[in-house]
């Protein structure tokens, strides 16, 4: 029995006394590697749709969305439920912990159950809105694909809670096994399923929404066992449970701008589909391919940010001011590293990242230019990024969500109607780096006002 505390406490302490360069690479590389594997499932979906045709490509691309919505309620929850059960695991607040647990999973099955009432009725609406009866094939496609994903994503939520439970506590080997296991469970029924091979219907984009629903149920499973077995620093019970709405309160003050931030990445996407259907439906194809494209390179940026946000937020707790600064620095060199070789694919091989997707001639002539002036804003973005994770590690999320409105809904959606209107369809494409310069002004500002008002009064602790 006292092994077993001993085992927990220096556990739990690991985010306080490991070097900081091995607690970042501890805790992210395996988020890292994840994500980049998430990143990389979400290409070979679109590569295999778009051997059926290039309106299957765009039906899937116009799903983007709504599928954005649904990750930003699950990943917008986990960043609160991770922020709040960090802070209290480094105030030594064990009871805090299990509660925070407790309710966000009943938040998680709430939010599963919106999603199932809006998979049954605002798809076809959704689509409808975008390109009305213009083409029926496109709409169809993207209907079947679209509702599946929605109605079924009760295995993306389950992953999505078990997984962060598992950051949390710093153990996020087993939160990349989870997501290994359902990308490659996607990655192989995608084929099978899309195409009709050994035996199987061949059932087209239909398909692919049904592969991604069960690698995310195989995630959800996988991570619901490592989270039994392995985590003990938090015990899920609903004994005896009643809602804490001050717990729920602290979860959704974090979570809320999270999730608002991502949300306006749905809009975003939606308000920029409408503008680029006016110029034809190979363009939002393009623009469905740039979104696949990118996450290849951001999402290890996310993977880095879901490990740092709990050191971030236990040393915050822990009042060790040193540490937290040498963790942002550390962060800010590795993601930098990684966006700019994103930029350097996107200027240099641009045909050769259009070309894994199947592309015809008029996607090529029109996405090999928009690629590379989309590309200059992985300059920028890694800092703005590092600095929306410390926005919400320190309980300040608010900032984040007033950066990305800021950002996709004051310029970028803006600035690419104007241009889209006096520069035709290449000059859209100027409307991201632009926002992104933006971006980065707003986020320098804040970052500053964070360092004086909260890290600067931090006793300096130990490095």
């Amino acid at each position: 029995m006292s092994q077993e505390i001993a085992t927990e406490v220096k556990e739990e302490n690991k985010m306080g006394t490991m070097p900081v360069g091995k607690l970042i690479f501890n805790m992210s590389l395996p988020m890292m590697v994840s994500m980049l594997v998430q990143a990389l499932y979400n290409i070979v979906d679109s590569i295999f749709v778009a051997k059926l045709s290039e309106n299957a490509l765009t039906a899937v691309s116009l799903a983007f969305p709504l599928q954005t919505l649904l990750i930003a309620v699950g990943a917008g929850t986990g960043v609160g439920m991770n922020a709040l059960l960090s802070k209290s695991l480094g105030e030594k607040n064990f009871k805090k912990a299990n509660d925070t647990a407790a309710n966000a999973a009943v938040l998680y099955i709430l939010s599963y159950i919106l999603f199932l009432i809006l998979g049954f009725s605002v798809v076809k609406p959704f689509y409808l809105s975008q390109i009305g009866n213009a083409d029926v094939e496109i709409m169809e496609m993207g209907i079947e694909y679209l509702s599946t994903v929605m109605i079924f994503s009760f295995g993306l939520f389950t992953q999505f809670f078990f997984e962060r439970l598992l950051t949390s506590t710093g153990r996020t080997i087993f939160s990349m096994t989870s997501q290994l296991t359902g990308a490659v469970t996607n990655i192989i029924l995608d084929p099978i399923l899309i195409f009709g091979l050994f035996g199987a219907p061949k059932m087209g984009v239909t398909g692919a929404a049904i592969a991604t629903v069960i690698g995310q149920c195989v995630a959800g499973i996988v991570a619901a066992a490592c989270n039994h077995k392995y985590n003990h620093d938090v015990k899920l019970s609903f004994k005896g449970f009643k809602p804490d709405l001050k717990i729920i309160g602290t979860i959704y003050a974090v979570g809320v701008p999270s999730i608002i931030m991502q949300s306006i990445g749905s809009i975003m996407t939606y308000c920029m589909n409408r503008i680029l259907i006016e110029f034809s439906s190979t363009a939002t194809a393009v623009f469905g391919v740039y979104f696949k494209l990118q996450s290849f390179f951001f999402m290890p940026v996310f993977g880095l940010n879901n490990g740092i946000t709990p050191i971030i937020a236990y040393n915050y707790g822990a009042k060790q001011r040193k540490r937290m600064i040498h963790t942002i620095k550390l962060s800010m060199a590795v993601a930098f590293c990684l966006t700019f070789v994103g930029f350097i694919a996107f200027e240099a091989i641009p045909q050769v990242l259009l070309g894994m997707f199947n592309s015809s001639q008029q996607l090529l002539e029109i996405g090999i230019p928009a690629l590379r002036i989309i590309g200059i804003h992985f300059l920028i973005a890694w800092f703005c990024i590092v600095a929306g994770t410390v926005f919400q590690a320190l309980g300040k999320a608010v900032f984040s969500m007033i950066v990305s409105i800021m950002r996709q809904l004051f310029v970028l959606v803006p600035a690419a109607y104007i241009l889209a209107k006096v520069g035709g369809l290449h000059a859209v494409w100027w409307s991201f780096p632009i926002a992104e310069i933006i971006s980065l002004a707003v986020s320098l500002t804040f970052l500053i006002r964070i360092y004086n008002t909260i890290i600067k009064k931090l006793p300096e602790g130990r490095a």
